[in-house]
Parts: structure tokens; sequence; C-alpha cells
């Protein structure tokens, strides 16, 4: 109504507000018709509401600040039965106030009183890096394993997927290290058999054998225990 009262038209307006252009035309004749009153929202047709306010805040109040007998969290059908609606009634409420009771998450706060102003540097690497320099995110897999199906995948055919077995040969575990090029997205990668120091230290060299000599190497990485063994070392 506020942009009707401009001067523009229905169209005019439908498009500025990526609305239809029906919508500002009922908006408009019922402002016209009844003025403000006309604003207000009208009864809808359909079946009347079955679910009170009160029934609905006891499932939010249960869900965050209880828990059931003998349970770490409530399921759909126990507090369906607990406050006396369905249980889809319960998984709609859920879902209109962002609850999940299913779901949890972990987290570790830490000890470390210079935690910030690592996060600050690690992360300006990310963002800023220094002039002349790369950045390398480097990381392991130590528990990749070679598999090998114990039978040939049959092929697709005509009515039929493809098949695998769902068994395999396992051939050990390998180490992969990549290095991912914070600036490009290139990874530089290598294969070791075995996860010692000394590999990991193999690596960072393949990175700067890989790297122009002209740019200084950021490196960033986890807190696994060889790279823990390579800054006691002086690496």
């Amino acid at each position: 109504m506020l942009a009707c009262a401009n001067g523009w038209n229905n169209t005019v307006v439908a498009a500025r507000l990526e609305t239809e252009r029906k919508t500002v035309a009922r908006w408009r004749t019922r402002f016209l018709r009844d003025r403000l009153s006309g604003l207000a929202d009208e009864p809808r047709p359909g079946v009347p509401r079955t679910i009170t306010d009160a029934q609905v805040e006891e499932v939010v109040v249960r869900s965050l600040e209880r828990t059931p007998p003998g349970g770490t969290h409530w399921s759909k059908r126990e507090v369906a039965k607990v406050v006396g609606i369905s249980p889809a009634s319960v998984l709609r409420i859920w879902h209109a106030f962002g609850l999940q009771p299913w779901r949890t998450e972990t987290f570790k706060v830490s000890p470390d009183p210079f935690l910030i102003d690592k996060v600050r540097d690690v992360v300006g690497l990310y963002l800023a890096p220094p002039a002349n320099a790369v950045v390398f995110a480097v990381d392991e897999k130590p528990q990749i394993q070679a598999l090998e199906r114990t039978a040939p995948v049959l092929p697709m055919i005509p009515g039929v997927p493809e098949r695998r077995s769902f068994d395999h040969i396992r051939h050990g575990t390998v180490d992969l290290f990549p290095a991912l090029n914070t600036a490009t997205g290139k990874v530089i990668t290598k294969l070791s058999a075995q996860h010692r120091a000394v590999d990991f230290r193999d690596f960072l060299d393949e990175i700067d054998r890989q790297t122009d000599k002209a740019l200084a190497v950021h490196v960033i990485c986890d807190n696994r225990e060889d790279h823990g063994v390579l800054q006691g070392a002086g690496a």
C-alpha cells in the first residue's frame, strides 16, 4: 500500500516487491474498500485448528528442558503419546521451531591462552597471504585401506544394474599426504606405506621442490604426532 501511495501502478509495484500483479491488485482493492481493516487477515477455509497453543508450548518445552524416562532424547512418538497429538504434528512443530532432538554435535574448548592469536594467524594466511608467498594446507590420511573386490564387477545389462561383491580383500593401509595450494587449488600428493615423521619430512621436501624458489612457503598443518616430532627436532 505504501508503494501504491507513491503513484506506481500494479505492474511496477509487483516488479519492485517481487510478487504477482494480481496480489497487488487484490490488496489494493481490499484497502480501497475497507481501508485499514481490509489489511487484516481473513478467516480461511478448511478444517478448524485442533492443536492448541498450550500443546505446542508443551512439545517445545519437553523437547528443550526434559528427557523421557530411561532415555536421552525424545522421539516424536513419545512426545505425541504424552501431549496427546499425532507424531506427524510433533514433527511439524519441531520443524517450525528448528528442533532436532535426534541430532547431537561435539565441540572442544581449547585451554590454549593464545588460541585467538593463533586462529587469526592461520585464517590470515588463507585470506591474505604475505606478498611473494605461497600457502599450503597440509594433512595426511593414514588409514586409507587398499581394497580389492573378492569377485570382478559385473557390468550393467538391460534390466539389471551393475553389481559388485559386498566383501573385499584387504591389502593393508597406506598414508596419503596432500598439500592444497590455498590460492590456486592445486594439490600436491604423495603416498607412503608407513606413517613416520621422516615420511612427512620427505613430503615437505617434495612441496619445496614443486614450488617456485622465489616464493616463501607457509605450511598450515594439524597437530599429529609426526608434526610434533619435526617441530621438536627444530625442522
